[in-house]
């Protein structure tokens, strides 16, 4: 048997003298405490498989449902309708992105040059 310590060490050892696989000197009360903890792994055992198994029953619908022509089909109309509601949005946030690079850009060629303007001064002396 594996390496088993307290309520777990007499569950397992409460069980196997209900399967009469076994002997026990324990106390007849430690009979129904081992019951309960055998009950409460079972159902924990039981409820960690039901939830893997619905993760992979839901993972496996929803990647399915998500390929029907139909639902991909919805999701492009969807997703048109949203771009030309909200399309002059759309249009002044990527100009307003435009300008923000540019200034950036701009920003970034000033720093070079004081940069290479203060290299070619730091030589000349």
């Amino acid at each position: 048997m594996a390496h088993v310590h307290g309520a777990a060490k007499t569950a397992v050892s409460n069980h196997l003298v209900q399967a009469g696989l076994g002997k026990t000197t324990e106390h007849p009360a430690a009979g129904h405490a081992a019951s309960v903890i055998h009950h409460v792994a079972k159902s924990a055992a039981a409820s960690g498989a039901l939830a893997s198994a619905s993760s992979y029953i839901g993972r496996s619908f929803v990647s399915t449902i998500l390929k029907h022509p139909l639902v991909v089909f919805a999701a492009g109309v969807t997703a048109g309708y949203l771009v030309h509601k909200y399309r002059k949005e759309i249009i002044a946030g990527a100009e307003r992105a435009g300008e923000l690079g540019k200034d950036f850009v701009l920003q970034q060629r000033e720093n070079l040059e004081d940069l290479v303007a203060e290299s070619r001064e730091v030589k000349e002396e």
